[in-house]
């Protein structure tokens, strides 16, 4: 039963050139359309995972900062009727820091919103302009602020490791985004993904990416400063004041289920994975044959799940628990996990075991997905 619910607006006003998210620029948007595509699609979720009342919300794309705050306050009514909402629900709106959008700050809040994650990803003009943002800093900081006057929990996203980034560069940048007083800190390195104009770029040797040795330092910086300022890190890229973590993100990283409206969103619920269509025009098109935005549903079994909640937990800073998941799968975890080469990584202090409890540290992180690849099996192994 989904205790979440992912809605995703696909439309930016410009695509970012290191952006592979499902986002798509139109010269028009039929709003009346949407909504109603999007509720349906919601309705036909609800149909299959109530039960539960709703604890977060999260408003992904794209850009849903340019969605009309009418239509926002429609989905959550909607959304409220179908599941009901707990009483502390966390609902979370991505945001673009421009000054149109932060014009709609109070009303956002005012239909429900409660959160924002502003993409402010540099305080720099130069690498605002190397990454293609619309916005500069003093405009981005100006939203920073509106929206601290109209959200309880504000958080925003940086992202370092740009091309020729110092230690220097990244820690003074750093240190002044830690004096704004959010409580939850997006931070990413720059990389390059297939298919995005960066790519390209990089192909074409228009810049090299920051090599890895340097990036680590970044890294290490990054942990260093947050820790100090009592922010520290509770996965990979995100750091928060205790208590103040993505309730929305939790639920995907501890294999949560939850359910995804909108043209490519994914789903958990129920031991089945969805998928909706990406392209907004098919999205849209796929209402008049079946009433949803569905493009794939696939039953999933109990160790295709456990190795997903694996890969998704040691995302974590808390690590994964093996016996929990596997009462909660049916089968034994531990034998989809190496544990030779565990014991190898401990040693060397890039993770952790305490009983049935693993995790990577804080050394082993910046080499996760390689980490990964060496301990987690998606079949069981022999013990």
């Amino acid at each position: 039963m989904a205790r979440a619910l992912y809605i995703h607006w696909p439309f930016c006003l410009k695509k970012c050139p290191y952006c592979d998210f499902n986002s798509h620029v139109r010269d028009g948007v039929d709003v009346a359309a949407w909504q109603a595509a999007l509720i349906a699609d919601m309705r036909f979720e609800a149909e299959l995972a109530a039960g539960e009342k709703l604890e977060s919300i999260f408003f992904g794309g794209g850009t849903p900062s340019l969605m009309p705050p009418a239509l926002v306050g429609a989905l959550l009514d909607e959304a409220e009727r179908l599941w009901g909402f707990a009483p502390d629900i966390e609902i979370t709106l991505e945001a673009n820091p421009s000054s149109v959008e932060a014009a709609k700050f109070a009303d956002l809040a005012g239909a429900g919103v409660n959160r924002v994650s502003l993409g402010l990803q540099a305080l720099d003009d130069a690498a605002l302009k190397f990454l293609g943002r619309l916005h500069g800093v003093d405009e981005g900081l100006a939203a920073l602020t509106v929206a601290q006057e109209h959200f309880r929990r504000v958080s925003f996203d940086l992202i370092y490791a740009r091309p020729g980034q110092t230690v220097a560069d990244w820690g003074s940048e750093l240190a002044r985004a830690l004096t704004f007083g959010t409580d939850h800190l997006s931070l990413y390195q720059l990389t390059i993904e297939p298919n995005t104009r960066f790519a390209t770029d990089v192909r074409r040797g228009v810049f090299q990416p920051l090599e890895d040795d340097p990036a680590a330092d970044l890294f290490a910086i990054t942990r260093e400063l947050t820790n100090a300022a009592g922010i520290p890190a509770y996965e990979i890229s995100n750091h928060a004041r205790p208590g103040e973590q993505s309730r929305h993100n939790l639920t995907y990283w501890r294999y949560q289920d939850y359910c995804g409206i909108g043209p490519g969103a994914h789903g958990r619920r129920n031991g089945s994975a969805t998928i909706r269509h990406k392209k907004p025009e098919n999205f849209l098109a796929s209402f008049a044959k079946s009433n949803n935005g569905i493009s794939e549903c696939r039953d999933l079994g109990q160790r295709e799940q456990a190795a997903e909640a694996l890969l998704m937990g040691l995302r974590l800073g808390e690590g994964v628990d093996l016996g929990a998941m596997s009462a909660r799968f049916g089968i034994p975890v531990g034998r989809m996990i190496d544990a030779e080469r565990l014991r190898l990584l401990v040693d060397l202090s890039l993770a952790w075991r305490s009983g049935d409890k693993i995790g990577v540290t804080p050394a082993g992180m910046p080499l996760l997905d390689a980490l990964l690849g060496e301990v987690v099996h998606g079949e069981l192994v022999a013990a």
